[in-house]
């Protein structure tokens, strides 16, 4: 069962904007949702080169890992977490603008899936620090399959906000989710494939 708000308390969340608050909010919302999701998506392919870096020498992986280090850093305070920062901020400027929506359930749905992401960006920090220490203990395979998940997140989260309260479930719907699961294992292969390749040549030389 979805959780209600009382209707009397809507115009106490409803803020007084001007009339293209709402258009700008959305814009916003929409630019901070793209360079979150970029840095993301970028955000553990380095986390996968970092660790396969520890197979070279040791003066190429110091070299190499200090890099990636570096660009993670980068990638992560300046790029991924403002874009973050701007698509939650405007996300609660267009509940505030249209506190009814608090009301729906595809609203309820989108928001606990958001919070899966904040978990899912708080967890790649945590990778991060963990590539820092040299600690970490997840493989590139690991990895790999892990940076997945946010376009997955992704596709579910637009879905409830186009199809709202009239969410599909026929078979274009489970068509996009095979397309997807497809996708992923595919480059899971393609890794694999590339990794075996690597091995036979060097045994080869």
């Amino acid at each position: 069962m979805w959780l209600a708000l009382p209707t009397t308390a809507m115009p106490l969340l409803a803020l007084s904007w001007p009339p293209e608050a709402y258009l700008w909010f959305k814009t916003l919302h929409i630019v901070g949702v793209v360079v979150w999701f970029a840095g993301l998506f970028y955000l553990v392919r380095l986390f996968i080169y970092h660790r396969e870096a520890e197979e070279l020498d040791t003066p190429l992986r110091l070299a190499f890992q200090d890099q990636y280090g570096l660009m993670e850093r980068r990638l992560a305070n300046i790029i991924t977490t403002p874009g973050m920062v701007v698509a939650v901020v405007c996300a609660a400027g267009l509940l505030s603008v249209n506190p009814t929506w608090l009301q729906q359930g595809w609203m309820h749905a989108k928001l606990a899936f958001v919070a899966a992401l904040l978990a899912y960006h708080a967890f790649c920090y945590r990778l991060m620090g963990q590539l820092q220490a040299g600690c970490c203990g997840w493989s590139p395979k690991q990895l790999r399959a892990l940076n997945e998940l946010p376009t997955l997140l992704l596709v579910i989260v637009v879905m409830l906000v186009v199809f709202k309260n009239q969410f599909p479930t026929g078979a274009a719907t489970w068509f996009i989710v095979a397309l997807v699961v497809f996708m992923a294992a595919s480059i899971q292969f393609y890794a694999r494939w590339r990794r075996l390749r690597a091995e036979r040549l060097a045994a080869g030389a």
